[in-house]
């Protein structure tokens, strides 16, 4: 099918081979993708597969995120995605701070801003065990309001082995978008499966809130979020693939929701194009 002539920009995308799996991780994985462990590690050994995937299903740019979350999911390095994303003006790399890992997330942080070229973060509370409002997390938030980059933070449900919920609530948003107003923040999954009344009321509260919808069916976004279009100036399109086979059914259902061609242009490309700094012709 032909790709309609209007910006898509995939703000959530892991990369297909992880440097290592939890193996809940690698199972719901393959079987989301319908093929063997074997035949997915085949399938994605080129890294060009993942840019000719994301093409073939009318992204234009994509957020491409490392991952440290060994309890949960599995690690993929900020070195691993520099080097996938070198070269590739489509993909826009964003770091993994873990704070028990790095003893100085903010200084972690600016290294790979200032000097490897990464446009935000991607924060995983309920993989990695801390409240998003934790202060030992602070200094990584003044410095991605310093840097001027988003920060992405997962909130609501995971089907991983290890994850624990009652750090995903999105509550905890509610400190964050106080003390670093000059901060963009992603609600990544939108408070999924426990909290879509909280990620909602916050995104409309706050201007530098932001609902994520990766993970999220598209044919059920009017369901949990009935007044959906009220919002759109605040949502953001993802997917969290590969944990899904097909991005461009995504895009499609989006398309054919009962909401204005606006709305659904600012959700697919228009408001994450701004939070990227994205110049549009």
């Amino acid at each position: 099918m032909a790709k309609e002539n209007k910006l898509v920009i995939d703000f959530h995308v892991h990369a297909p081979l992880y440097e290592t799996y939890t193996p809940s991780a690698l199972t719901w994985i393959t079987s989301q993708q319908g093929i063997s462990e074997q035949e997915y590690r085949e399938k994605y050994a080129n890294p060009q597969v993942t840019i000719d995937c994301l093409r073939e299903n009318g992204v234009d740019y994509a957020v491409f995120m490392a991952e440290l979350s060994p309890i949960a999911t599995g690690s993929c390095s900020n070195e691993y995605v520099a080097k996938f994303c070198e070269g590739q003006e489509m993909l826009f790399p964003f770091a993994s701070i873990n704070p028990y890992l790095h003893n100085r997330p903010g200084a972690e942080l600016d290294y790979w801003v200032s000097e490897r070229g990464f446009k935000g973060v991607k924060l995983y509370p309920t993989y990695q065990y801390f409240y998003p409002n934790d202060r030992m997390m602070y200094p990584m938030y003044a410095k991605a309001q310093e840097l001027g980059i988003p920060v992405m933070v997962h909130t609501g449900s995971s089907v991983f082995k290890g994850a624990r919920m009652k750090y995903g609530d999105p509550i905890y948003i509610d400190d964050i978008a106080v003390d670093f107003p000059d901060l963009n923040i992603l609600m990544v999954h939108s408070g999924r499966g426990f909290w879509y009344d909280r990620a909602f009321f916050l995104a409309r509260l706050h201007e530098n809130v932001y609902m994520e919808i990766a993970g999220l069916p598209p044919s059920r976004l009017l369901t949990y979020f009935p007044e959906l279009e009220r919002n759109a100036d605040k949502i953001i399109f993802g997917t969290d693939w590969p944990g899904l086979n097909s991005i461009a059914e995504n895009i499609e259902t989006i398309r054919s929701l009962p909401i204005s061609e606006e709305a659904k242009d600012k959700i697919l490309g228009l408001n994450a194009a701004r939070i990227l700094k994205i110049e549009l012709k």
